[in-house]
């Protein structure tokens, strides 16, 4: 099944020209299916180019997904122009009554901030509180992982000595995880940041389960069924060239095992692309599988037959 996006966005000319079914909002009504309702709070600077590369990875999966872009109530943004905002995105305060199956959070260039000194902090508290009573299930990424873990777990983050940048190997730590099914014993994911959560500081409850981590950079994937969210520190969601451009953006170390022989004037090859889709594709799938058909109960309830109510006989 296709994705739905809006007609104007700029992901979807770049979608629809890599094959990706794209959906136009008058096709989407004729369909007798209920779609699976995911937002996508983007707070990464490069929204245009975030918000397409988790699309692709939406899109790409079989079941018809609307997707609904938030960004946070008040925040300016400074890399995005006003006018794609005011056209593709609505404030979290206009959603925040809203029910959805699914709920992305993206990472943010503030890690090295303490988070209460995150300016749009307060707001975020709220809005991972609303994810308990108004979303189904929860996916966060890189630095909103982290913020997430902090304010329900209160798990201390650290700062590492050099950038952890690159593609490097994980370990997949539980095979037999809804979430990595079909995702090989190792695999390479994108890395990109300045600090890190350790795994002697989760809960000692084992409430918090370890799906993936890296020798190397550490933890990677985590599982918190408590709170209904999955938790990515790392950037399967990356196209290819993303390390390239930060690189030529800030300079510094090469990525390691990104270039072929860590040369830069030779292309990157994408060793990480279908286990990206792959998770993605899982998550979508155990959304699916036990999301109410009601919307109104998401939050209230996980029943167990919801999947067999998705599609009307």
């Amino acid at each position: 099944m296709p994705i739905k996006i809006p007609d104007d966005l700029p992901a979807r000319s770049i979608l629809e020209n890599e094959g990706v079914a794209v959906m136009r909002e008058s096709d989407a009504v004729r369909q007798d299916i209920r779609p699976l309702r995911i937002g996508l709070l983007n707070l990464m600077p490069d929204k245009v180019s975030t918000e397409t590369q988790l699309a692709r990875l939406l899109g790409a999966t079989p079941l018809q997904i609307e997707l609904t872009l938030v960004r946070i109530s008040d925040h300016v943004a400074r890399n995005t122009s006003p006018e794609h905002l005011e056209a593709f995105y609505r404030p979290w305060r206009d959603v925040e009554h809203e029910r959805f199956d699914g709920f992305i959070i993206t990472g943010a260039p503030v890690e090295r901030l303490a988070f209460e000194d995150v300016r749009y902090w307060p707001e975020l508290q709220r809005i991972f509180d609303w994810t308990r009573t108004n979303v189904h299930s929860c996916l966060t990424i890189c630095w909103a992982a982290q913020a997430f873990l902090h304010h329900f777990h209160g798990v201390p983050k650290h700062e590492l000595p050099a950038k952890a940048f690159g593609v490097f190997p994980h370990r997949n730590r539980a095979p037999n995880s809804p979430f990595l099914r079909g995702i090989s014993d190792s695999f390479a994911v994108p890395v990109s940041r300045w600090t890190e959560m350790r795994a002697e500081d989760l809960p000692s409850d084992g409430g918090v389960q370890i799906l993936a981590e890296s020798e190397e950079t550490g933890l990677c994937l985590l599982h918190d069924p408590q709170d209904r969210a999955l938790l990515m520190f790392n950037h399967l969601e990356y196209d290819s060239d993303t390390l390239a451009g930060e690189f030529e953006r800030d300079g510094g170390p090469v990525p390691a095992n990104y270039y072929p022989d860590d040369d830069p004037a030779c292309a990157p090859i994408n060793a990480w692309r279908s286990h990206g889709h792959l998770l993605f594709g899982n998550w979508i799938n155990e959304i699916y599988q036990s999301t109410p058909f009601d919307r109104a109960e998401i939050g209230a309830t996980t029943r167990p037959d919801a999947a067999a109510d998705l599609i009307p006989a």
